[in-house]
């Protein structure tokens, strides 16, 4: 039986009711950015996955969105990578990490605007994957800060990356 795929970005919230964890399937020919719903949960690892989940803004609203680059074992790992689209009205925005290029255009200013909120009412945004996933609880919920407690250099990002 073929397993349902979708394009990451046609994802919508009833499938992330349906079917909370998504991997990414590799296809040349299908493109990059299909995914097909994980069936057996909780996954014994993050890598290649997303989970769909309501967060928690700083005043208390919840909001739906896609959590992915999750290690499951490693917290600190999770802080830097941790990647965070967020739904609106069947769109999504991605929020651009510290290191990321386009920072200054997907940054936390952009998503209050995608989300039409104050920064000061989203930040710190609450996760909790935890029930999704086995692995290290502080790994797999935590904070979205809208500035990071601690910002690496680009050289020090790569060394974690590829240890």
């Amino acid at each position: 039986m073929k397993k349902e795929t979708k394009r990451v970005e046609e994802l919508q919230v009833s499938d992330l009711i349906a079917n909370p964890v998504w991997q990414y399937v590799n296809s040349d020919i299908l493109g990059e950015t299909l995914v097909r719903p994980v069936k057996r949960i909780p996954v014994t690892s993050l890598t290649g996955k997303l989970v769909g989940t309501e967060v928690r803004l700083a005043n208390g609203i919840f909001v739906w969105a896609l959590v992915g680059n999750v290690d499951a074992s490693n917290p600190r790992l999770t802080e830097h990578f941790l990647t965070v689209s967020f739904e609106r009205d069947g769109k999504w925005f991605t929020l651009s990490r510290y290191h990321d290029f386009d920072y200054a255009t997907q940054g936390p200013e952009a998503l209050a605007d995608f989300l039409k909120l104050d920064t000061n009412l989203m930040f710190p945004i609450t996760y909790d994957i935890s029930r999704y996933a086995k692995g290290v609880l502080s790994s797999l919920s935590g904070k979205i800060l809208k500035e990071p407690r601690e910002k690496l250099t680009r050289s020090e990002i790569i060394a974690l990356a590829v240890p």
